[in-house]
């Protein structure tokens, strides 16, 4: 993909091996590093950080394999060149890009075998096409790649619905909801990979290919830094609680309402910050099946029957600071309510109230202090 344009240009050399430096570089911080330097409350799944430091190996083994073998090894086997560069590419970088993709997505550990094992086809078709000199194996090669990602992308999606579907029904905080940053993250490859493969020598397409390798680089260390470990099973405990777990047949007489009324709201254990479904379930004496049988079969989901009554519970504190004119802000009554941050307050409020924040405490006061 890289040709006489760009091997003559020394600012595409130097964005070309600066990125080929990051890469290598957050490889191996992600290999090294126990905790995350952006976020250090956060955890981030380990496997994943596995995963994306074998990705980011390959973007730089990539840029040197790309440079070596236009430059020492296949210079005047222009053919041959490409196709095993291409082959190289195919077959490391895009399912590995893959299986970071799928790794994001916490609610359970989808197969990634299949991804690897459908890129094998490309080795055979580039043999090929090297034994034969058959400059269209490149556009073989090209349309199978296409094919494979068309199919992942619709698992993707389907995927990413799941994902937020379980997320919703075991997650009350919605920072954790950021399904839309691993569409954002696909877009970002699928630009990348038009960029790559729309390449035909010219330095625009060149340098273009380099900044969305950067760009990506950027993202997806971000992403996988910030992004909180969460359980998919039954494992959540709360500290230090004693109440044992029912099995369902034990518990199918038994009146949920009450045991939340009793348990949860009468405790306000609400408020207590990352609340999970799993813990929901211990704290009440029944289990996270169960518990979220009863959850649907009210029409409702755990994240919104928890933020609900943290927003009735910000209501409360408002009126009250309201009626003893008490100076208060929003930002501080949602930190009593359970919220981490601001921004998971206000989304779970204009969800809930259908008003943002600020809006509805304008309506409030002036309700609550005519003039």
């Amino acid at each position: 993909m890289y040709e006489q344009y760009g091997l003559s240009d020394p600012f595409f050399l130097m964005l070309y091996g600066g990125a080929a430096m990051l890469a290598l570089t957050e490889c191996c911080y992600m290999l090294v590093a126990l905790r995350s330097t952006l976020a250090p409350h956060v955890v981030p799944p380990r496997e994943l950080r596995y995963w994306t430091a074998a990705f980011f190996a390959a973007v730089a083994a990539s840029h040197l394999w790309w440079a070596m073998l236009g430059i020492v090894w296949l210079r005047d086997d222009r053919l041959t060149r490409d196709i095993v560069a291409i082959m190289l590419d195919y077959i490391t970088l895009v399912p590995l890009v893959m299986a970071v993709l799928l790794r994001l997505l916490q609610d359970r550990k989808r197969q990634l075998w299949p991804f690897f094992v459908a890129h094998i086809p490309i080795i055979v078709i580039a043999i090929y096409g090297i034994i034969a000199q058959n400059p269209e194996v490149k556009d073989y090669m090209f349309y199978y790649q296409v094919a494979i990602i068309v199919v992942f992308i619709i698992y993707a999606v389907h995927a990413l619905i799941q994902y937020d579907r379980w997320l919703h029904e075991n997650y009350a905080d919605l920072e954790y909801k950021e399904v839309w940053q691993s569409l954002l993250l696909l877009t970002g490859v699928l630009a990348f990979y038009y960029a790559y493969t729309s390449n035909l020598g010219e330095l625009f397409h060149e340098y273009l290919s380099q900044v969305n390798t950067l760009i990506i680089l950027i993202f997806l260390s971000w992403r996988v830094e910030t992004l909180q470990m969460l359980l998919p099973s039954d494992t959540d405990v709360l500290s230090g609680d004693t109440t044992q777990t029912s099995s369902v047949s034990a518990n199918t007489n038994l009146d949920i309402s009450s045991m939340l009324q009793s348990h949860c709201e009468a405790t306000q254990l609400y408020l207590r910050h990352d609340l999970t479904l799993s813990q929901l379930a211990v704290a009440i004496g029944t289990n996270r099946t169960y518990l979220s049988s009863y959850f649907s079969q009210q029409g409702d989901t755990y994240n919104v029957y928890i933020n609900r009554l943290r927003i009735d519970h910000f209501i409360q504190l408002y009126h009250e600071a309201v009626s003893q004119s008490r100076p208060v802000t929003a930002l501080e009554l949602s930190q009593q309510c359970g919220y981490r941050t601001y921004h998971t307050f206000s989304t779970a409020f204009k969800q809930h109230k259908g008003v943002t924040v600020t809006a509805w405490m304008q309506s409030e006061r002036s309700v609550l202090q005519p003039e």
